[in-house]
């Protein structure tokens, strides 16, 4: 199933939410400001704990792969490789760039 929402969606449905906050908060702060349903059901879907953070809940939401964070192929394959938080999309763990991407960027 395709995912319609970003991550920037979700961190937009979230912006008034007092950190941290519970799995709960967040989906009725979603709610009350509006969000999308495909927002509000993204956040229904991501494990019931505290987050301390915007960037938690957008790290723990399940997104199209691509939505907004224009990642290299290289970097994509070390989120693979790299473990995360459980419950934490394999797309959205931090990756550094590689030495020969950051020395191309020069």
């Amino acid at each position: 199933m395709a995912h319609r929402t970003s991550a920037r969606d979700v961190v937009s449905a979230i912006k008034d939410v007092d950190f941290p906050a519970g799995k709960d908060d967040l989906v009725q702060a979603a709610s009350r400001s509006g969000a999308a349903p495909d927002v509000v059901k993204a956040l229904r879907g991501i494990p019931a704990e505290q987050y301390a953070n915007r960037e938690e809940v957008a790290r723990s939401v399940r997104v199209d792969p691509d939505s907004d964070l224009g990642l290299s192929p290289a970097q994509q394959a070390e989120q693979a490789r790299a473990g995360g938080r459980r419950g934490q999309s394999q797309h959205l763990r931090d990756v550094p760039k590689p030495p020969v991407e950051d020395e191309l960027d020069r």
